[in-house]
């Protein structure tokens, strides 16, 4: 089966032509021209890799990039005409995978696209979408959460903190990890102070023994 290459940018003549050239190199592809548009086709295709212009209407590359993260690890390579060092370490800070700027060879994209595939061949598999373990259930996709078969209402914030946690189960992350994944890079100095308070709420809407304390050091998902 091919893989899936979701390309999401605000130019059609662009777009022709990168599918067009991607499909030649024997994958699908499956395009998006804003980045609202973009995140459904991520949710509801599963690709393999992402495309992702910066400059797009309403919503920005930037924000789809913290989005996506959010919901899954599928690597994401930004393309685009912003050329400054200050967009390309943004850009990897935000979650990006790799920048490349344009104009630019398609030669070297199908390289890139072949190393990142690779080190990740199926990023956003179906089981990424969901999470079911120690009696506890989330849809990442419908932001819905049960504890052993029985709804539980978390606020946006809480969500994003478990969604988090649940993505990296049995793994220590670190504060900094946990607040720049579940905040935004924006956000971190607010957040940094409210995180102790987030995992308690956490703790005392689903069973408390899932998330466990890495004194010093962070937080991790476990078996009570």
């Amino acid at each position: 089966m091919a893989e899936k290459i979701l390309a999401i940018d605000d130019d059609p003549d662009f777009l022709h032509i990168i599918s067009h050239s991607l499909k030649q190199a024997g994958y699908e592809v499956i395009t998006a021209a804003s980045a609202e548009e973009g995140l459904r086709h991520a949710a509801l295709d599963q690709p393999n890799l992402v495309l992702l212009d910066v400059n797009l209407p309403k919503m920005d590359g930037w924000e789809m990039c913290r989005r996506l993260r959010r919901m899954s690890n599928v690597p994401i390579i930004f393309l685009s005409a912003r050329n400054s060092s200050e967009d390309v370490v943004k850009g990897l800070n935000l979650g990006g995978d790799d920048y490349i700027t344009k104009p630019f060879h398609m030669a070297e994209l199908l390289a890139r696209i072949k190393a990142h595939l690779r080190r990740v061949p199926t990023p956003m598999a179906a089981g990424e979408l969901t999470f079911d373990r120690y009696g506890l259930t989330i849809n990442f996709h419908r932001r819905e959460v049960t504890v052993h078969g029985k709804p539980v209402e978390l606020t946006p914030k809480e969500f994003d903190l478990l969604a988090t946690l649940a993505r990296n189960a049995e793994r220590v992350m670190t504060r900094q990890e946990l607040v720049a994944q579940a905040w935004g890079s924006d956000e971190h100095s607010e957040a940094a102070e409210y995180l102790k308070l987030y995992i308690l709420y956490l703790r005392r809407k689903i069973d408390p023994g899932v998330i466990v304390t890495a004194r010093g050091v962070g937080y991790r998902f476990a078996a009570s």
